[in-house]
């Protein structure tokens, strides 16, 4: 294969190695390398931010695949250089200091010497096979990290030696037109738990038991309200936020469960409670949840911008407040306790305790 050779700050090369039985490895192009003006060049949305132990940022975008940023320069890769595909939804490290990426359709792992697909299909052959590890049983370490798995109703999971698929456990579906439940997003708890988002469900995996949330078990009318969840996360109290496109955020605090938008009276009176555009001032489509050193919670919303809730009251902040658009995809605090805003036009913020100061 060929030998891509790059030197740069982060030292980061493409070189060729074994393949291995679950991994499809692709080296094809080199680096996009931005060697001035530290602008970042991606127009789409930004899904995911990461700091990794070397302090390093990475930005994933929707469509455009990935960027480091060194704090001087832009390091771009993307599908043609091997990556499973150009939406990225989350970006994690694992132990041995390995970025992983978890796209539209598949897990792809990043060593500073190759990217390897551990997710990806072998079309070479007359005959497709796939390279996808074969389901594993359920279990969970402190170390594991967790992918969502494209359509499917279940995940990955990467133990540190090998990345397997775990199916979810038999649910009921409520329409059974829709994949319901594909996952959405992701929350390692802090009482050992981790939760599923799905569209129509969340699944709580303690290492032994499953906790199953649905409209059903809501006691919801589906008429008139259902989950689309979007974000999901718990807090350092152990409570869970559960983002939604339509019914805003519900949080779990124990064995309640209360409508955190309509407590606050952040539903519209004429909401459809669908996908339905909401006005300003509105918690009703919520894309992103994530909380700051200092117990805050921060909400990003879809039509109605930024949302800080300090557990007595709630402030937000949208275009008036020097923000280009007001559709938030993702919320990050770095190891310097500095809050970063990805957006959907592509642009990034940063908090400085007062105002939001674009980065890019």
């Amino acid at each position: 294969m060929k030998l891509i050779y790059l030197t740069l700050l982060l030292t980061l090369s493409f070189s060729c190695v074994e393949k291995k039985s679950t991994e499809n490895e692709t080296n094809k192009s080199e680096l996009v390398v931005t060697s001035k003006a530290a602008t970042l060049k991606f127009t789409s949305g930004i899904s995911s931010i990461f700091q990794d132990s070397k302090g390093n940022y990475w930005f994933g975008s929707l469509r455009e695949g990935v960027a480091i940023y060194d704090g001087k320069t832009f390091i771009y890769f993307n599908s043609n250089d091997g990556l499973t595909d150009n939406q990225i939804h989350s970006i994690q490290e694992d132990k041995e200091g390995v970025i992983w990426f978890n796209t539209q359709n598949g897990v792809s792992s990043y060593d500073e010497m190759s990217i390897k697909n551990h997710t990806d299909v072998e079309t070479k052959k007359i005959q497709i096979q796939s390279n996808e590890p074969l389901q594993g049983k359920w279990m969970k370490s402190d170390s594991d990290l967790w992918f969502e798995a494209g359509t499917k109703e279940g995940v990955y999971r990467f133990d540190g030696q090998e990345l397997k698929y775990l199916a979810f456990p038999a649910h009921k579906a409520l329409n059974p037109y829709d994949n319901l439940f594909a996952v959405t997003d992701i929350s390692k708890g802090k009482n050992d738990m981790i939760w599923f988002g799905t569209y129509a469900g969340v699944f709580g995996y303690n290492g032994s038991d499953f906790t199953f949330i649905n409209d059903e078990t809501l006691g919801f009318d589906r008429k008139i309200e259902s989950l689309h969840i979007r974000s999901i996360y718990e807090d350092s109290k152990g409570r869970l936020w559960i983002g939604n496109n339509g019914i805003g955020v519900l949080l779990k605090d124990g064995d309640s469960i209360i409508n955190f938008s309509n407590k606050h009276h952040l539903i519209h009176p004429n909401s459809k409670r669908k996908g339905d555009k909401s006005p300003q001032g509105t918690l009703e489509h919520v894309f992103t949840i994530a909380e700051d050193k200092k117990g805050n919670i921060w909400f990003g919303d879809r039509d109605a911008g930024i949302w800080k809730y300090d557990g007595n009251n709630l402030e937000n902040y949208t275009v008036k407040d020097g923000l280009t658009n007001d559709f938030v995809l993702s919320i990050y605090e770095d190891k310097n306790s500095e809050l970063w805003f990805g957006m959907a036009d592509g642009s990034i913020y940063k908090f400085s305790g007062k105002t939001f100061e674009k980065q890019f």
